[in-house]
């Protein structure tokens, strides 16, 4: 399965200078959050896939508003040609906004998933918009990661933790891929390709 990975940016690559049939081969997208509605549905039309999306800290409009035809992955497990994908958008809470947590609210939300974590037998992509706390992540309240998304790699060992928010061009040394386990850690900022 090949899987094309955004986030927090429209990639011009797949929107400004689209050329027909560039979307064409992908089986799946994942948006990891801030990204205007209109883009998400341009993908998804143009792709001819599921496009699978989490909510960004600036994306309280989506909780109105959803992307028509997409599919929202927030608090559960989406599967998608047998891929089982788990969505926990938003951000560590640094100001008021409806797609922010604190560390608690953030742990609140994935006990609330215990019987879908039961009844898929785990999942197959953590799909974020932070990322988790030491990895990928600033000290900054406004781009802390999450600590309790760790335990949920460790326990349920998904193949992919895509997530977004850390944007590749705050510096020279952020990394598009990493390893956590057996867990490919994927930042998404702009785009991604991966396999599956």
């Amino acid at each position: 399965m090949r899987i094309l990975a955004v986030s927090d940016v429209p990639s011009s690559r797949y929107y400004e200078h689209y050329k027909p049939g560039c979307l064409d081969g992908f089986d799946l997208i994942l948006a990891c959050g801030d990204l205007r509605p209109a883009y998400l549905e341009f993908l998804v039309t143009m792709a001819h896939c599921p496009l699978v999306y989490v909510r960004g800290n600036h994306d309280d409009d989506l909780v109105t508003h959803p992307a028509e035809g997409c599919i929202c992955a927030e608090d559960r497990i989406v599967e998608v040609n047998g891929v089982r994908i788990l969505g926990l958008g938003g951000s560590y809470r640094y100001r008021q906004g409806g797609c922010m947590y604190t560390e608690q609210q953030m742990v609140q939300r994935i006990r609330k998933l215990w019987l879908q974590l039961k009844k898929h037998d785990g999942f197959d992509i953590l799909l974020t918009h932070a990322p988790a706390r030491g990895l990928n992540d600033f000290d900054t309240l406004s781009h802390r990661g999450f600590e309790c998304f760790l335990p949920l790699l460790e326990k349920y060992r998904p193949r992919y933790f895509v997530h977004g928010h850390i944007h590749r061009t705050y510096g020279p040394r952020i990394p598009q891929r990493t390893q956590y386990g057996s867990t490919v850690v994927i930042n998404a900022y702009e785009h991604c390709e991966l396999e599956l």
